[in-house]
């Protein structure tokens, strides 16, 4: 790589972070100290962090904050994770009542160590946050349960109201970005969301290398299984040992796609540099 091309991928204005404006920033950060939840907010180092606990909500990651799958996009740890807590979902539905989220989102790390991926806490801790939350909404982000469908038949049946599952980038990538996940694979995950009724979701970055059509061809298979919710949003490299940023796709570029996939029948689209996978969450609740 020459200077020239280094110097056009420096970030551009539009890549800007707002920082937090009111103390409802301090009580969230607080109260997830005091309770020790792990949030994909920090352990991703999402650009929206300062935004969304602004407003009062945040992404809890569940099952550790150690992966063990080391994705080339992801900041979050990867290693040997820690025995997981069968007393989390008690925990974190206590945190989200202690927030007074409306609306929460879920995720975790993947946990191919354990028997069964981790589900039954997946399924517990949305049970245990409609028990003491009965009026706060729910989305799932998933991992892919290495395709199992009891797994995610364990996750649907506790009828969270939205379940994701990230393609996180088109099919020629997927093998050199994702660790261990297969395009194909995921596909069938989202397909099964959406069979069971509840709304299904899915997103993908940008900036990796990928073609404006292969997009396009990810909103057609996406549509395929009757996906309903898309998130397009710019890659940002979290650290020199992560895949490098190849481009940073202009606004005008996310406009184009949110139309195409508005137009191919998506009922909500979320896409601009900014946009991470539970970005304006709240909105994807009702079909």
């Amino acid at each position: 790589m020459n200077i020239q091309d280094k110097r056009s991928r420096r970030k551009p204005d539009w890549l800007k972070i707002r920082l937090p404006q009111s103390g409802k920033y301090a009580d969230v950060h607080q109260t997830i100290h005091a309770h020790k939840l792990n949030t994909i907010c920090t352990s991703g180092k999402c650009p929206n962090l300062g935004e969304c606990w602004d407003r009062g909500t945040a992404t809890i990651m569940i099952l550790g904050d150690i992966c063990t799958r080391a994705c080339k996009f992801c900041a979050v740890k990867t290693g040997k994770p820690l025995p997981p807590d069968f007393n989390e979902s008690v925990g974190v539905a206590k945190s989200v009542q202690k927030l007074k989220l409306k609306h929460v989102v879920l995720t975790s790390v993947d946990r191919d160590d354990l028997d069964d991926l981790g589900a039954e806490i997946w399924a517990e801790t949305v049970k245990q946050i409609k028990i003491l939350n009965p009026e706060t909404t729910i989305e799932t982000l998933i991992p892919d349960f290495q395709g199992g469908n009891d797994l995610i038949q364990k996750v649907i049946d506790a009828k969270p109201d939205v379940i994701s599952h990230n393609l996180e980038t088109v099919k020629r990538l997927t093998p050199k970005i994702r660790s261990r996940a297969q395009y194909d694979t995921s596909l069938q995950v989202i397909k099964q969301i959406s069979d069971s009724g509840i709304v299904s979701k899915s997103g993908i970055m940008v900036g990796l290398g990928e073609k404006f059509d292969e997009v396009v061809s990810v909103m057609n298979d996406l549509r395929e299984v009757n996906c309903q919710v898309l998130t397009i949003g710019q890659y940002l490299q979290p650290t020199p040992k992560h895949h490098e940023v190849l481009e940073y796709v202009h606004p005008d570029v996310f406009k184009n796609w949110e139309k195409i996939a508005l137009k191919k029948g998506f009922t909500y689209v979320e896409s601009s540099p900014l946009v991470r996978s539970s970005y304006h969450a709240e909105k994807h609740v009702k079909k």
